[in-house]
């Protein structure tokens, strides 16, 4: 949920979406919500719905019209009395609604956000990012009136807004497009559908023919899927929701990743480096004590060591089974924390295999990758000793600890990683450098969960194509088997758990078969 003034705000990626003719901020929510917010909860990204037009005051001008004045505002700045004093929807939806969601919600920021329309707001939505793509991560469309200024209603719209249908060209897609004669660089594809029993689709007020066909001259890419027997409706829009919220928010995914490269790339650690560094962390300390948020100290790396910012932390089982007192190795305090994506903000003396401003991925069992190295030569373990053996009693390799809490008392490390801190730091073999496209959040899963599921598969049981597999638990480490056997082309995955609501998850992954065992008599 988002709230305004809520704690711990980040930046959401948003989705506008705009309707069509007659129509208010309700009807999506209403007859597309469903599916449309369940999509979105899913990508990770918000959908605002602003209304069609200015309306809830008398002084709104108005016609008895559907395709005209209030719920037809056609998301242009009018300059024509009397509508030129209200109908502002193109600032509207632009600049007024995304610098609100900035300013109150964290919503949108750094152009973090895509937008979609069905019919008029369809219109809306190609018209307004063609017209400003560097505002606009993506676009698409349901049914969008292509070239208003060859159609009924758009015609009518712009004399009656603009009070010319030449000054419309300036919010038609079609006309827009070709103006260019180059494709639209921010934009790799445009989607639309368009339901080929759409009563207005015959009538020749949507166009899609006319778009496409200037959208090749200019070299943009455009996939128009014609969806057979689909009319204009809102049971359109709900039957293909999902795939539009998915191709935004792989976009939005994509540029969140890119985002966060550059700032960190712009980040001032040079300010830092070499300095300890005084941060939050989670400290355990003790067995089946709650975790204490701290102000702690991290020390510089020394040489071979790396320290790292961390911006994105999961929790694994190991952290809640040291907690609870029943790991060997656990030692209190402690800051736990194994499976992170993080930036490089420093390196030690010698350090060569990444530099300020790298994404990592903390490693628990680390490789050397020796020649010498018996181990890692070896196909049978990836066991490595190099610093194994300080790792395990919570000191760096040279035997001392990188964290002091506020009164300058030492605070042990935890599988060499302790991510439960804003900044820690590691043996340099212990960095897994990655793609900085790659979203932090979503790489710190390959920590742990997701590696030890796939390498389970690939390494461990080695499973061969046409293998049967049974997967018991489906959790992170479960739910990676079901990808890693698939992968590894085994033909049938049983996927058991106590809990039948992960068996969609399983059976979008792979999954073949589900049991719930709960139900069964016999084990």
């Amino acid at each position: 949920n988002i709230t305004e003034k809520s704690d711990n705000k980040t930046n959401v990626p948003v989705i506008f979406w705009l309707s069509g003719l007659t129509c208010d901020d309700t009807n999506f929510a209403q007859k597309a919500g469903a599916r449309a917010f369940l999509a979105g909860e899913k990508e990770g990204v918000a959908i605002v719905m602003p209304d069609t037009s200015p309306r809830g005051d008398n002084s709104v001008p108005n016609v008895d019209s559907y395709d005209l004045g209030i719920g037809a505002g056609f998301y242009v700045n009018a300059t024509k009395a009397p509508y030129s004093t209200h109908y502002h929807m193109y600032n509207y939806v632009t600049i007024e609604l995304p610098n609100l969601l900035k300013e109150h919600f964290s919503i949108g920021k750094d152009n973090l956000r895509s937008i979609t329309g069905h019919s008029m707001g369809g219109h809306g939505a190609l018209t307004i990012a063609i017209k400003d793509p560097s505002n606009w991560v993506s676009v698409s469309a349901f049914s969008p009136i292509c070239n208003p200024t060859n159609c009924p209603w758009g015609k009518k719209a712009f004399e009656n807004y603009f009070g010319s249908v030449e000054i419309g060209k300036a919010h038609d897609a079609t006309a827009l497009l070709s103006e260019r004669s180059t494709p639209i660089a921010e934009f790799d594809d445009i989607l639309i559908d368009q339901g080929d029993a759409d009563n207005f689709l015959t009538e020749k007020q949507l166009l899609p023919e006319n778009l496409v066909e200037a959208a090749g001259r200019c070299g943009q890419k455009v996939t128009l899927r014609m969806q057979k027997g689909y009319d204009h409706s809102y049971f359109f829009i709900a039957s293909f929701i999902e795939d539009h919220v998915s191709f935004h928010g792989k976009r939005l995914q994509k540029r969140s990743a890119q985002i966060l490269a550059s700032k960190a790339a712009a980040n001032d650690f040079a300010s830092t480096a070499g300095k300890p560094i005084t941060c939050q962390a989670m400290v355990a300390r003790g067995p089946k004590q709650p975790l204490s948020l701290e102000t702690i100290t991290v020390a510089p790396p020394e040489a071979g060591e790396v320290r790292v910012k961390v911006i994105a932390n999961a929790l694994c089982h190991t952290d809640v089974y040291t907690l609870d007192g029943h790991d060997p190795e656990g030692l209190f305090p402690s800051i736990l924390g194994h499976e992170a994506g993080c930036i490089v903000e420093s390196v030690g003396e010698g350090v060569t295999s990444v530099q300020v401003g790298d994404h990592v991925i903390p490693c628990y069992t680390p490789q050397c990758a020796a020649p010498s190295c018996i181990f890692c030569q070896s196909p049978k373990t990836n066991l490595c000793p190099q610093i194994r053996g300080t790792q395990g009693q919570g000191l760096m390799p040279d035997g001392t600890v990188r964290f002091t809490d506020k009164d300058g008392k030492p605070i042990y490390h935890f599988m060499g990683c302790s991510t439960m801190s804003e900044y820690t730091v590691l043996a340099e073999i212990s960095c897994a450098k990655i793609s900085k496209e790659l979203a932090l959040e979503k790489a710190c899963l390959f920590g742990c969960g997701v590696s030890t599921g796939l390498g389970a598969v690939w390494n461990t049981c080695k499973v061969e194509v046409d293998s049967s597999v049974a997967v018991f638990g489906l959790g992170a480490v479960g739910l990676a088997v079901i990808q890693g056997a698939k992968m590894a082309g085994a033909s049938r995955i049983i996927a058991v758990d106590i809990n039948p609501e992960k068996f969609a998850a399983a059976v979008a992954l792979g999954a073949t078969d589900t049991v719930d065992s709960s139900k069964l008599d016999k084990p």
